[in-house]
C-alpha cells in the first residue's frame, strides 16, 4: 500500500503497468507474493503517471519502457519518443491557454452585465462573444449576431 499512497496509483493499476509490461525491469516479489518496489521503480511509476495523465498512449510508454531496458545505444530513440509527446503536450497546453482566454471573456461579459444589471439581457439577440487578445476587448459578433471573425469566433 505504501507505493499506492506515493504514487496515487491503485493496487489495481500497478498490477495493470505490469501486466502491460510497462516497467523497465520485472518487478520483484517478498515471499508472501507482494510486489516490492525499488525507490527508482516508485520514480519511473511517477513519470508513468505523468505521462498518462498528459495523454501519452499505453503502447508509447510500454515502446520507451523497452528501450531503456534494452540498454545503451538508443537514447536518441528515447529522446524522440519523448520529444513527440512533449510537443503534444505543448500544443494541448496552447488549446487550452486558447480555450481559457474564451472562457474567461464570458465570465468578464457576465461579471459586466450583473454589475450593470442587465445579466437579464444576455443572450436575448443571440450570444455576446468577446475574446480578449493582449488584454484589449475585441467583439466577435455584431449586436444583430452576426460573425466578424468567422466560424469559430464563438
Amino acid at each position: 500500500m505504501a507505493v499506492s499512497a506515493l504514487t496515487g496509483l491503485t493496487t489495481h493499476t500497478l498490477r495493470f503497468y505490469e501486466q502491460e509490461g510497462l516497467f523497465f525491469a520485472p518487478v520483484r516479489r517478498n515471499a508472501a507474493g507482494r510486489r516490492v518496489f525499488t525507490p527508482e521503480e516508485v520514480e519511473w511509476l511517477k513519470v508513468c503517471t505523468k505521462l498518462r495523465s498528459s495523454g501519452m498512449p499505453l503502447p508509447e510508454i510500454r515502446r520507451y519502457a523497452q528501450l531503456v531496458l534494452a540498454g545503451a545505444g538508443n537514447e536518441a530513440e528515447r529522446l524522440e519518443v519523448l520529444r513527440r509527446h512533449e510537443a503534444k503536450v505543448q500544443q494541448q497546453v496552447a488549446d487550452l491557454q486558447e480555450a481559457l482566454g474564451i472562457i474567461h471573456a464570458k465570465v468578464e461579459i457576465y461579471a459586466r452585465h450583473l454589475t450593470a444589471g442587465t445579466a437579464d439581457q444576455l443572450w436575448r439577440n443571440g450570444p455576446e462573444c468577446e475574446v480578449v487578445p493582449d488584454g484589449a476587448e475585441a467583439p466577435l459578433f455584431s449586436s444583430a449576431g452576426a460573425a466578424q471573425d468567422g466560424p469559430d469566433a464563438g
